[in-house]
């Protein structure tokens, strides 16, 4: 790819993605709801579950502390699990067609999508942070800490997103996409040490959690917000999202051009 070739995909890249976030702030409510649930979640369940801290082998401290890297990326996952829908209605309004007679560049057309979905998720995870501090969590972690949570839920956001958007290319169906999103959502989390470590888990799930990279983004969100941190334990599951990412992303494209070449 040329210097010029490069330049136009930053360039449409740039402009199509502003055309999509725009899309979002006109809908402001939605905006809101998306950090609503998550919320409840944080403090629903760092209210209900606080004395789990207790059982022998967790470990103590805080349940709230503990909690907030499992929200922060169940809710990447969630948020992202509907971006099929946005394929969907785009095929449906005629836009998609549109812009593929246009001299849009493919790429970027590809790439507003996935930058739309970092963008969204890393302003969620980090409302979300913010509301745990608010209520009382601890970070000792810092800013290298905090970094590393929201980077893990735009790779987990990544992951999802491109899997969804996938789905919506080869289903072409909203049911379809719901359908996915209610088998996958409650058994990938509860499939994770989001709520519980893995070591208080049965054998065969705790296995399962092992392979589960939604897992890998809270596990790594979690050491780096501690007060001594793994980072080799962190690098090693921050790489595998973002090996998984790039597959996934690779599969959304690959659909996208299907598509392309059917129409």
């Amino acid at each position: 790819m040329t210097t010029a070739s490069l330049g136009t995909t930053f360039t449409h890249t740039w402009y199509l993605t502003g055309r999509r976030l725009h899309a979002v702030l006109r809908q402001p409510a939605l905006v809101v709801g998306n950090v609503v649930q998550p919320a409840i979640w944080l403090f629903l369940f760092g209210s209900l579950f606080k004395r789990v801290v207790e059982i022998p082998g967790f470990g103590g401290g805080s349940y709230l502390d503990y909690l907030i890297p499992g929200i922060v990326a169940m809710n990447a996952m969630n948020a992202n699990m509907f971006a099929g829908m946005g394929a969907i209605d785009e095929i449906d309004r005629g836009t998609l067609n549109r812009f593929l007679v246009s001299p849009a560049s493919r790429v970027a057309l590809m790439n507003a999508n996935v930058v739309e979905q970092i963008v969204n998720t890393a302003v969620q995870s980090a409302i979300i942070l913010v509301l745990g501090w608010l209520a009382g969590a601890h970070l000792p972690g810092g800013a290298a800490g905090i970094a590393v949570v929201v980077g893990a839920s735009m790779l987990v956001g990544v992951v999802f997103g491109a899997l969804s958007n996938a789905a919506g290319m080869v289903l072409r169906k909203r049911e379809a996409i719901i359908g996915i999103y209610i088998m996958l959502m409650l058994p990938l989390t509860f499939l994770s040490s989001a709520f519980m470590p893995t070591k208080l888990m049965p054998g065969w799930m705790s296995r399962i959690a092992a392979c589960n990279p939604l897992d890998w983004a809270v596990r790594a969100g979690r050491s780096a917000l501690s007060a001594d941190p793994d980072w080799a334990f962190v690098s090693v599951r921050v790489g595998g999202l973002l090996v998984v990412a790039v597959a996934c992303v690779a599969l959304s494209v690959a659909t996208f051009r299907a598509y392309q070449k059917s129409v």
